[in-house]
């Protein structure tokens, strides 16, 4: 049994918007979301520029009783999920209860409720912490926040895959509808790691930039962290179409590769084969393709290998592809990296305006491709590929189609 799978809902809290319409002007303003961080002991920071969730207060959105429960990426996940879930308009009980779940990506989890703890232990000498430590910083909390206030009864859990999360969670949500293992999947990733343990630690990769991330550009000086959630409604095409559902797009194929080579460094042949196998499952002719949002991180060393190999995999095709990084907006929100870059695509397809890779200046001739400089652009996409390349050499790549 296979079925065609489409979204009907989608869902976001990000750098650039609280919601999908805001994210989605945003992206076609071309405006940056990178900021100086505002967080306890930013002043003992090498890197004190983000992509934050500025202004946002947890007593807005949840009462007391709820916020000793959810960790700040629990909390993203969630406000993502009601406006995805209203968009769709489900509700589950019974039957639709049971064939429907929740596969979502971090990397992170409950890094703030950990940072938080870990101070309170080690640099202010308590010998207690708050029974729901636990249940706030697991992986998974998310994941079952989202089935608890939905009544998702069927495949419930949780991926973490460094900064292919998302997309992996999305895939996977993908392969089960598509399979019939369930009607609807609630999809996507969550990420909150800019406390000052989360931005301390990346510090020590030395791949941060100190003053804006530049995709592909040939002064990029490194990666800026973002935060945030992009949730998604995954269902039938027959399940959507006999409830009159409106369908933003189609998801149909995903790729996954492993680099098996290098726990850093990236892999263009791991990159190829992601790809290859996304088209290969999307059933598309690379020439069908019109755009794909980049993994475009803003590190030397990622831009000009994913540019080879998407020179590698497109061939002669490449030179026609609109391709762009919208980390250079909203940052890399690792694990929810892909989720919400999946939002460009979606907007690619439905309206058919391409989202730029911002703060671009000069050409990279190991990156020479088609960017979409600074300014978005009107374009036809029936087609278009979301990758994403993780730190383990573990790839992910969305196909997609217009509806």
């Amino acid at each position: 049994m296979s079925r065609r799978v489409v979204i009907t809902g989608a869902g976001t809290v990000n750098a650039l918007g609280r919601d999908v319409p805001s994210t989605l002007a945003a992206m076609r303003a071309g405006r940056c979301g990178i900021d100086t961080l505002q967080m306890r002991d930013a002043d003992r920071l090498a890197i004190r520029i983000g992509a934050q969730v500025g202004g946002y207060d947890e007593a807005d959105h949840f009462n007391r009783q709820e916020i000793a429960l959810f960790d700040r990426y629990t909390q993203f996940a969630i406000l993502a999920a009601r406006e995805a879930l209203e968009q769709a308009g489900l509700t589950f009980a019974g039957e639709a209860a049971a064939r429907a779940g929740v596969i979502l990506g971090t990397s992170g989890g409950g890094l703030t409720t950990q940072d938080d703890n870990y101070r309170a232990v080690y640099e202010e000498g308590k010998n207690r912490v708050h029974p729901f430590v636990v249940p706030r910083l697991m992986n998974n909390a998310a994941a079952a926040h989202l089935s608890m206030e939905w009544n998702l009864k069927g495949p419930s859990f949780t991926v973490a895959t460094a900064c292919a999360s998302s997309n992996h969670a999305i895939g996977q949500a993908f392969q089960f509808v598509r399979a019939g293992l369930s009607d609807v999947m609630i999809t996507g990733g969550s990420e909150a790691m800019l406390c000052f343990g989360g931005v301390k630690a990346w510090e020590g990769l030395r791949v941060m930039s100190g003053d804006t991330c530049r995709p592909f550009c040939a002064t990029r000086s490194g990666m800026v962290q973002g935060e945030g959630a992009g949730i998604f409604v995954l269902e039938s095409l027959d399940h959507a179409r006999a409830r009159g559902a409106e369908i933003l797009a189609e998801v149909a194929g995903v790729g996954m590769t492993s680099d098996a080579a290098d726990i850093v460094m990236p892999s263009r042949e791991g990159a190829e084969r992601a790809m290859e196998s996304a088209l290969r499952d999307a059933r598309l002719a690379p020439e069908e393709v019109g755009y794909i949002n980049a993994h475009g991180t803003g590190t030397a060393a990622n831009d000009k290998i994913e540019s080879a190999a998407i020179a590698h995999v497109f061939g002669r095709h490449a030179d026609a592809l609109a391709i762009s990084s919208t980390k250079s907006m909203h940052g890399h929100c690792i694990g929810a990296t892909g989720a919400i870059e999946l939002l460009a695509c979606i907007m690619a397809l439905r309206d058919g305006v391409i989202a730029p890779t911002v703060n671009w200046r000069e050409r990279d001739p190991e990156c020479a491709l088609d960017v979409v400089p600074n300014e978005a652009r009107e374009a036809r996409v029936t087609a278009c590929l979301s990758n994403a390349f993780a730190f383990g050499g573990m790839n992910a790549v969305l196909a997609l189609r217009a509806a």
